[in-house]
């Protein structure tokens, strides 16, 4: 394997990441102070350059393919790094404090752990071979376990890591069958390579469908999509609620661009299959995750079965991109709302924890709807910001939200497809049940009587970084032709070439 100029350009960011990670745990041994404030501000510096990186190439425009093609650096993975990357720095804005609290911070662990599954993240959305993507899964899920556990003196934690080991290893060996059985079926692990020999048509059928049943699978247990959700509102509830954060918010790009790399790129002309398998999947979400929601009364696992939901209508983007060989222009359209989707509900979700952090700073775990009773009374900018997460996440305009849910929608319309028709109509109705468990929480703040008077306190860093994502689900909302121009010009750069 050739190793030249265009592969280290490749792979900047991601040696910055591991080089600054490995700094960051010895530098971390001479910090005594409790919160490890040196430690802290060394990771976000480090977390805002690689992120200034991934934008700067990012808007360069340009696709590079590096290390014998294993690695390619295009707009659309520079920006999900991005992106990601932008939502682990806010992360720890709200999750120190908490994790302080509670002796999670006697070491630098978290920092660590933390910068190394960001850089999991970065190899499954940089991967053009089968392989590399799923050396990144391991990393992130393997750092993931870990920082579950984090809190050992915690039942729950411990639990919740162990249930997320054992059926994260379950979903890893689906998805290393399924590459082993493409990979014995085309003869290659490179993503170009095996989309060739799946056109050419000179591979058998039956072997590449059942290689992909088990890819889906694993896909399916990352985005957290029935039937392989078992593990979220278990690890949602169980895990800290910081750690709860970090498994739920950037990740979620990471799994976005692992299935566009893995279907879109790899295994586009076996569309007709996966789409099905999707289509199945995103039901079956949009049903249970919905309706399970509405009987939960923590909060925490009612946002774990939202997620669920929210994931379903990710997925519909995805089905909706290739109809009876459509145009690049229809294609662009389909992945980029679901693309902007991701993006804006990791958004949301980051507001909508950030709140229950910074409640969870009084000495009790703020986990239960009843825990939000009065909080207009006491703090009306954080009830706001939690009011602002819960409609978006509902759909109501004028929020992000909305618009991301019109946008997945209006892709399935234009398709003119009775079927894609009959499946927008079905997630606007599962949208109208999901709304009560989000007003419900709404209601609870401003209508219920509180259950204490303190007054909430925060740090600046965090009532500044809070105040901002909340203004900025907002202005996605009013003003979202912006970052949804970024995704279909990212699609579009990356389906074309």
């Amino acid at each position: 394997m050739m190793i030249d100029n265009i592969s280290w350009i490749t792979a900047y960011p991601e040696m910055l990441l591991f080089g600054m990670a490995c700094v960051i745990a010895l530098f971390d041994l001479g910090v005594k102070t409790p919160l490890r404030g040196a430690t802290y501000t060394l990771t976000l510096l480090t977390l805002a350059v690689v992120a200034f990186l991934e934008a700067m190439y990012a808007s360069g425009g340009a696709t590079y393919y590096g290390f014998g093609n294993m690695v390619v650096s295009d707009a659309m993975g520079n920006w999900l790094k991005c992106f990601a990357a932008v939502a682990t720095m806010i992360t720890l804005v709200y999750g120190r404090p908490y994790a302080g609290d509670r002796g999670m911070l006697r070491g630098g662990e978290l920092f660590t752990l933390t910068l190394f599954s960001l850089l999991g993240m970065f190899v499954m959305i940089s991967g053009n071979n089968f392989l590399v993507i799923y050396l990144g899964l391991e990393l992130l899920t393997l750092s993931s376990y870990a920082l579950v556990a984090l809190r050992r003196d915690h039942v729950a934690a411990t639990e919740a890591a162990i249930k997320y080991f054992v059926l994260g290893a379950m979903a890893s060996g689906f998805l290393l069958y399924g590459m082993s059985m493409l990979y014995g079926a085309t003869g290659s692990l490179d993503i170009t390579s095996v989309f060739k020999a799946i056109v050419s048509g000179h591979v058998d059928h039956q072997v590449l469908i059942f290689g992909l049943v088990f890819i889906v699978c694993g896909l399916a247990f990352k985005l957290g999509v029935v039937p392989f959700h078992m593990w979220i509102p278990d690890v949602y509830q169980g895990a800290p609620t910081a750690i709860t954060l970090m498994i739920g918010g950037a990740p979620k790009l990471a799994a976005f661009g692992m299935t566009m790399r893995l279907l879109v790129e790899g295994m586009l002309p076996l569309a007709i299959d996966w789409q099905q398998m999707l289509m199945v999947l995103s039901i079956g979400s949009l049903l249970l995750g919905n309706l399970a929601a509405i009987m939960q009364t923590n909060v925490k696992r009612m946002l774990a079965y939202s997620t669920i939901s929210q994931m379903g209508f990710v997925l519909l983007g995805l089905i909706a991109g290739v109809i009876n060989g459509s145009s690049l222009d229809f294609s662009t359209n389909a992945y980029s709302s679901s693309m902007f989707y991701v993006i804006t509900y990791v958004l949301t979700t980051l507001a909508s924890f950030g709140v229950l952090l910074l409640l969870s700073r009084e000495g009790f775990e703020s986990e239960e709807i009843s825990d939000l009773a009065g909080l207009n009374q006491r703090s009306p900018l954080y009830a706001g910001i939690m009011a602002v997460s819960m409609f978006s996440l509902a759909g109501i305009p004028p929020l992000a939200g909305f618009y991301a849910k019109l946008s997945v929608l209006q892709a399935l319309m234009v398709s003119g497809d009775p079927v894609y028709l009959y499946l927008a109509i079905f997630a606007v109705m599962m949208s109208l049940i999901g709304a009560f468990y989000y007003l419900r929480v709404v209601k609870v703040m401003y209508f219920d009587d509180p259950i204490t008077a303190t007054h909430v306190v925060a740090g600046a860093d965090v009532r500044v970084v809070l105040c901002l994502n909340g203004l900025l689900i907002v202005a996605l909302g009013l003003m979202p032709g912006g970052l949804m121009a970024l995704c279909a010009q990212s699609i579009r750069q990356m389906l074309g070439t």
